[in-house]
């Protein structure tokens, strides 16, 4: 059982290290990170959502959201608006600029990745798609059934 577990998170490694090093290229070459990038995307797909709506549906905090769309507004890729209906609620749209760096943007996952997962078949993308959904489900610590991990000592550190 310990070598499937070892195999489980040497293969989250993998996935995580392609995921940073493809992370890296992109902001090299856009001057975006990958999560400025998932909102722009979310706000294009998502026109009508509000700020905490977009959080929820990219996973992250409302307050990370509103940090990455501070920095998006100084750039002049994105604009907050107000709902005209209820002033409490803001939104978010693209700007001109905006919508021109997500054309131009490569795509979030590597080229090759997507063409290997296009090519396989429809019950192998939904049962990969399956799998990685109930993976992400299971190390989700922010589920409420989950208790905090307390761990039984604290490594030492020089100060």
């Amino acid at each position: 059982m310990e070598a499937t577990t070892e195999g489980v998170f040497a293969a989250i490694r993998k996935i995580i290290q392609a995921s940073d090093l493809h992370s890296n290229s992109i902001r090299r070459t856009t001057g975006l990170t990958s999560p400025q990038l998932v909102l722009l995307r979310a706000i294009r797909n998502h026109p009508d959502m509000t700020i905490g709506e977009l959080s929820r549906l990219i996973s992250l905090s409302q307050s990370t959201v509103t940090i990455i769309l501070d920095h998006l507004e100084e750039e002049e890729l994105a604009t907050r608006y107000r709902s005209e209906v209820d002033r409490r609620k803001v939104h978010a749209r693209l700007t001109s600029k905006g919508q021109l760096a997500l054309e131009l943007a490569p795509a979030p996952l590597q080229p090759h990745f997507i063409e290997e997962f296009e090519n396989l078949l429809e019950h192998e993308q939904s049962a990969l798609l399956a799998s990685l959904q109930k993976i992400a489900a299971m190390m989700d610590e922010s589920r409420p059934d989950r208790p905090k991990i307390k761990y039984p000592f604290t490594i030492p550190r020089d100060q």
